[in-house]
């Protein structure tokens, strides 16, 4: 990896179109199909509108401007106002705090209006998978009352794709009984649903790389500057809109 030429197999190749710099394309695999693995899932499950956590992260920025483009309705959950105006600038339309005094009631609302039954959480631990299972039961019982004490007949579906919080997951049993948590992983999903449909997820964040799936970044560094104590505690952290990019000609 520190060289200037290596030899690969065509297949771990993705031409980007001409003008793309190299630090434009660095961030191409991870967040870009994640956020196309996430509508891609949606799809074969047979769900028709997400919710997201940590929503304005770098990821949680590409994942709304792909349902913007795509027609999917989206609710992001964000921990702060700082959040939600950086998701409001990229045009999101459902936008819910998870700190605010009305966060059961603000989530409730949002997830009936979109008829969101599948979520991605990107916490892990704690309250918040419980609570967005729970809000979709809910939405979905005063839509349609359940015809018995077991709830909504209507599947739902939280996929952990991360451990911000370490801490247990916590169900509530306002959830019904028809419901599902599981671990969601992007080199598994891609396996799923094989090359050729692989090919056509990377082809496109190729063809929007300056564009749907383009990366800001707070600072880029050199490999020195990455073993810098000081700069050690910056990038982990794990901040939310907070990306550092290593740049090893930096030297």
């Amino acid at each position: 990896m520190y060289t200037r030429y290596r030899k690969l197999k065509v297949n771990d190749v993705l031409v980007f179109p001409e003008g793309v710099s190299a630090k434009q394309a660095a961030a191409a695999f991870v967040n870009p199909l994640t956020a196309l693995g996430m509508l891609s899932t949606m799809r074969l499950k047979g769900h028709t509108a997400l919710v997201h956590t940590a929503a304005a992260s770098n990821l949680g920025q590409m994942l709304n401007k792909l349902c913007l483009a795509d027609g999917v309705q989206l609710v992001n959950i964000v921990r702060s106002p700082e959040q939600e105006k950086v998701l409001k600038a990229i045009g999101a339309k459902h936008i819910v705090n998870s700190t605010a005094p009305d966060f059961r009631e603000q989530l409730i609302a949002a997830v009936k209006t979109t008829g969101a039954t599948l979520a991605f959480d990107a916490v892990g631990g704690g309250p918040l998978a419980g609570q967005i299972l729970a809000a979709m039961e809910e939405a979905l019982v005063a839509d349609a009352p359940a015809a018995d004490q077991y709830g909504s007949r209507t599947h739902k579906q939280v996929y952990t794709y991360g451990r911000l919080d370490l801490a247990p997951t916590t169900i509530p049993p306002t959830v019904g009984m028809a419901w599902g948590i599981g671990g969601w992983l992007l080199f598994s999903h891609l396996a799923r649903i094989g090359q050729e449909a692989t090919q056509k997820l990377r082809e496109r964040v190729a063809n929007e790389i300056t564009t749907t799936f383009a990366s800001s970044y707070t600072r880029e560094i050199s490999l020195t500057e990455a073993l810098d104590p000081d700069i050690i505690r910056g990038y982990g952290r794990a901040k939310t809109g907070e990306k550092y990019l290593l740049v090893p000609s930096n030297e």
